[in-house]
Order: C-alpha cells, then sequence, then structure tokens
C-alpha cells in the first residue's frame, strides 16, 4: 500500500534527498588585483591623517559549459581618504572569483543562491586578501567588517526595479 499523502507514492525520504541543496567550491581565485599606494608617491600628507575607509562591492554570475557549474566573481574596491584634506592615501581592488557546483537549488531561487551564497563563501579569503595587501602596502591591516549579501542583492533588485520603471514612463511624461 503506497503512502497517499506523498505525490506519486514517494517516500518522505526520497522527496527530501531532491530537495537537498548540494553545493561544492571547485576553485577559487584572484582574477585581477591591484594596490595604489599615493601616499608612497605623492609623499607623506600635512598635517593629521584621519583615515577614511570606504568599501564598494560588486557581484556577478554565470553558468559554465560544464553542468551545475558557475562562476561567480566578486569585486571589491576599498578607498581611504585623509578626513582632512580629502587626499587618497590607498586603493586597492581586488576581483574573486570562485568556480561552484551547484545542484538542487529550484531554478527560481538560482540567482539570488549564486549571488548572495557564494560570496558569502568566498568572503573570508577576500577579507584576509585585502587585510594582507594594506599591511603589505605599507599601511595598517584593513580587516573588512562582513558584507551583508543579502542586503546589498535586495537593493540591486530595487535598482533595477527603479530603472525598469524609468523606461517603461513615455518620455513625454517624464521629468526634466
Amino acid at each position: 500500500m503506497a503512502d497517499e499523502s506523498q505525490p506519486n507514492g514517494a517516500a518522505p525520504e526520497a522527496q527530501t534527498q531532491q530537495q537537498q541543496v548540494k553545493m561544492q567550491i571547485l576553485a577559487q581565485y584572484i582574477r585581477d588585483l591591484s594596490f595604489e599606494n599615493a601616499v608612497a608617491q605623492k609623499g607623506a600628507p600635512s598635517g593629521d591623517v584621519q583615515p577614511e575607509i570606504s568599501v564598494q562591492v560588486s557581484l556577478d554570475a554565470r553558468k559554465r559549459q560544464a553542468d551545475h557549474q558557475y562562476e561567480v566573481i566578486s569585486k571589491f574596491r576599498v578607498t581611504s581618504k585623509n578626513k582632512a584634506d580629502d587626499q587618497t592615501l590607498f586603493l586597492a581592488e581586488l576581483d574573486y572569483g570562485g568556480v561552484f557546483h551547484v545542484e538542487g537549488v529550484p531554478e527560481d531561487q538560482l540567482h539570488p543562491f549564486l549571488m548572495i551564497e557564494c560570496p558569502r563563501m568566498m568572503f573570508p579569503f577576500v577579507r584576509r586578501i585585502i587585510s594582507d595587501l594594506t599591511r603589505d602596502g605599507g599601511f595598517p591591516p584593513f580587516n573588512m567588517d562582513p558584507v551583508d549579501f543579502v542586503a546589498l542583492y535586495r537593493q540591486e533588485l530595487a535598482r533595477r526595479a527603479q530603472q525598469q520603471q524609468g523606461q517603461q514612463v513615455p518620455a513625454d511624461q517624464k521629468l526634466s
């Protein structure tokens, strides 16, 4: 007698196996890396140095030719400026990639999974590289605060929705 509470008579164990997400990091790598020490190039800033650091993050993901494989690139731009005179102290840019094998994620949830979970897995490595890079560049190591990839993803969705709304308004109705 088949269990009628399960569709197609499937056992509960079989359904949990079908829904189980499998993720494996196949590779991680530095795609591009640069560090500019403006202090060394221009000379030490005059007066009191009060660094203000800003971090910009962007993400990209694409399917690879192999089944269930995706490449995720996280781009970090770290800028340190002197608050007193707004002069740049250093600029660090890192494009860090990962190749992931992902199975069991429904198609409608794959994009958020790739843009949130994969960068979250790579972040500790990115943080270490940036810390070492700033230290080796002659500054105190910069230990980047954790990035909220969920909030970043939601901001990007909101930006795209706003951009689409702007394109759908007829040109004669747009505000100048």
